[in-house]
């Protein structure tokens, strides 16, 4: 079994380290403020008048432009998006790293894919947190922590492990779990995940459902509160205490439909294509995609983005949600 690390099981390095906290988006403003409520020293690299610019300062962070936030800094972790981090790795944090310094990134998918090549004199490594960065931050304040996965790609100094575990236990994953990895069973996990299951594969999986019932007749409301609506109910469930807690709290019919009618929707066909997913991920096929893709504007992104909005699921939705958050104000 693998091992999480804790808390108690990890130093407090970090806090003799000066942390330049690139982006203040989700992770962004989540790993900077955790980090300081923790006692570290922090400074936040933006672009010189970026929308960002003023809500960081405002948050009481210390703000730089990202060259200068690199060229202070002991630790440095990437938390500007996927797309953009090639373009400013190469012409802003590359010219000011320097030797024994922590390069970090909190997901490998330009690292693993070589779109990022981090001298080999820098310490380079990964810290991951499993969930949004505004449940972090949110779970940080209550006391509690989100789990994170960390790797250690790069270890020039000898000490990158011990100073990957304590950013880690900084931004509060010590109190829930970190999980030692690698930045490509990050990269590969984390690109199926989301495609296969959390979000590509729910998204659709919704979709159909809904879609099923109102092309049988029945009302389009009924039908986004039966497929849409009450998954929140279920995940929580299934959150708090697993599959086994959320068969415990729904009915007995419910539970035997679970087990009659789950396969016959998710059968071995949808794995066989699961591995296809995986096997696109793993061969690069996705991530070329994704570069040429961006390098091309993103018209099919913003297409795809676009025809989902204008989707009957998303009118209904709104809806229906306005008329419950009514209610809840009133």
């Amino acid at each position: 079994m693998a091992r999480v690390y804790r808390a108690a099981d990890i130093g407090d390095e970090i806090f003799q380290k000066k942390v330049a906290v690139l982006g203040y988006g989700s992770q962004g403003h989540a790993h900077a403020r955790n980090i300081q409520d923790s006692g570290g020293e922090v400074a936040v690299g933006l672009y010189k008048g970026g929308g960002s610019w003023g809500r960081a300062e405002s948050d009481g962070m210390n703000v730089m432009t990202v060259a200068d936030a690199v060229d202070w800094a002991d630790v440095v972790m990437m938390l500007l998006p996927d797309e953009k981090q090639p373009e400013v790795f190469e012409n802003e944090v590359a010219p000011n790293l320097s030797e024994s310094m922590l390069m970090l990134f909190a997901h490998g998918f330009n690292v693993h894919f070589n779109q990022i090549r981090v001298p080999e004199n820098v310490d380079l490594g990964l810290v991951a947190p499993k969930g949004p960065g505004h449940v972090l931050r949110r779970l940080y304040t209550e006391g509690n922590g989100m789990p994170s996965l960390f790797a250690v790609q790069n270890d020039a100094t000898g000490e990158a492990r011990s100073l990957i575990l304590s950013y880690a236990k900084a931004i509060g994953s010590g109190r829930a779990g970190v999980l030692e990895t690698t930045f490509e069973e990050e990269t590969e996990t984390d690109l199926f995940g989301e495609q296969a299951v959390l979000c590509g594969g729910l998204t659709s999986l919704l979709t159909a459902g809904y879609e099923t019932l109102v092309e049988a007749g029945y009302q389009e409301e009924a039908a986004y509160y039966e497929c849409v609506h009450e998954l929140k109910l279920i995940v929580d469930l299934i959150y708090e205490g697993g599959l086994e807690n959320m068969r415990y709290s729904i009915s007995n019919t419910a539970e035997y439909g679970d087990y009659t009618s789950g396969p016959r929707i998710i059968d071995e066909g949808v794995k066989d294509r699961m591995r296809e997913v995986l096997a696109d991920i793993q061969n690069g096929h996705f991530a070329r995609d994704w570069v040429l893709e961006n390098k091309s504007g993103g018209a099919s992104f913003l297409s795809m983005r676009d025809k989902q909005a204008r989707h009957d699921i998303t009118r209904v939705g709104s809806g229906l949600r306005a008329m419950i958050n009514e209610g809840v104000e009133g």
